[in-house]
């Protein structure tokens, strides 16, 4: 699990520059770590990621540094794990992470992560490190049974420049969830701060703490389905994330009193109610983006894996219908035929 740290800046270090700054703190690693963790995306200043290290600091800014887990010693080992690429160049992969497995080395998952399998594929030599020795090429994370696209990157500067599309928010990046219940809105807008709850660390929630990150998650109905005895309905939705925040759309799907069917963390009802699933039902379907090299338009889309394509299948017979969205969408899953 990795650590929030909060800072608040004093008057006599106003005018430092931020990995400086970081760096003299105590409870921070060296400048040089410091500097990583803001090309990394990880330091938030005054409520918006920073990605320069050498921002100038002034007296009242607000900053927020997530720490990674410690490592595991030793170096990453290469290992012969499957991937299911969709995309690859001399620069990137867009592959599709099946569900169980771990982004990169943390306590408990020594190996047998993608990191180690993006090793293995690609030479540690020929991946970004941009976030650590431990994670190598790693872009951004989907968690352990979170399933489907993501990106990984060949070099420092192909790192950066994904991490930069994150920032600015031109990543395209789009999931498919079921949530409990009904959603009586076509679409909606869920615009909240995240952090890390403070009764239980392992969990993230809704917050206006000013140490807080700016989330922002847009949803647009594809289906919903009637109540049955054991439970309220249900909800088919696309969600999109604007920002990247840890279990963000989890979060934000239970604060509007839907959460996704399956979660372990954040959801609710009987077994029977979760389908029976055992993970949270939540697939990373298409990914979009401008190639940062070659400047090539990159879409990859992703059908649903068989778990939450036979969850849904179960539901067939109570729908109450698709939306315009979801009579576009849910064919390209490789779902259902009317």
């Amino acid at each position: 699990m990795s650590l929030d740290l909060h800072l608040l800046v004093p008057a006599e270090a106003s005018g430092d520059r931020l990995d400086a700054f970081l760096g003299a703190q105590a409870s921070c690693p060296s400048r040089s770590a410091c500097a990583r963790l803001v090309e990394a995306g990880a330091v938030v200043l005054n409520g918006e990621t920073c990605l320069s290290k050498k921002q100038q600091v002034v007296t009242g800014d607000c900053i927020s540094v997530e720490l990674p887990d410690e490592p595991e010693p030793g170096a990453i080992v290469p290992q012969a794990i499957p991937l299911d690429i969709r995309y690859e160049d001399d620069y990137l992969i867009v592959l599709s992470k099946q569900r169980g497995l771990v982004c990169h080395p943390a306590h408990g998952h020594v190996d047998g992560t993608l990191a180690n399998a993006l090793a293995y594929h690609c030479g540690l030599d020929h991946l970004g490190t941009v976030q650590g020795e431990d994670r190598p090429g790693i872009v951004h994370r989907l968690d352990r049974d979170t399933s489907g696209l993501m990106l990984a990157a060949k070099d420092d500067d192909t790192q950066r420049e994904l991490q930069n599309l994150i920032r600015t928010r031109t990543l395209d990046r789009r999931y498919i969830a079921l949530v409990h219940g009904y959603i009586a809105m076509d679409e909606g807008t869920i615009n909240t701060g995240i952090a890390r709850s403070t009764r239980d660390r392992i969990k993230m929630a809704v917050s206006d703490d000013p140490f807080a990150r700016q989330a922002i998650t847009t949803f647009r109905v594809l289906e919903r389905f009637d109540a049955g005895r054991s439970d309220e309905g249900y909800t088919l939705v696309e969600c999109h994330l604007y920002t990247g925040r840890t279990h963000q759309i989890r979060v934000h799907m239970r604060h509007i009193h839907h959460p996704l069917v399956g979660d372990p963390l954040y959801g609710k009802g009987s077994p029977r109610a979760n389908l029976e699933l055992d993970r949270q039902f939540l697939h990373s379907w298409r990914v979009q983006f401008d190639h940062p090299v070659t400047g090539e338009l990159v879409e990859c889309r992703d059908e649903l894996p068989w778990d939450l394509a036979a969850a849904l299948d179960e539901l067939g017979d109570r729908s109450l219908g698709r939306t315009e969205a979801g009579a576009s969408i849910i064919p390209q899953l490789g779902l259902f035929v009317d």
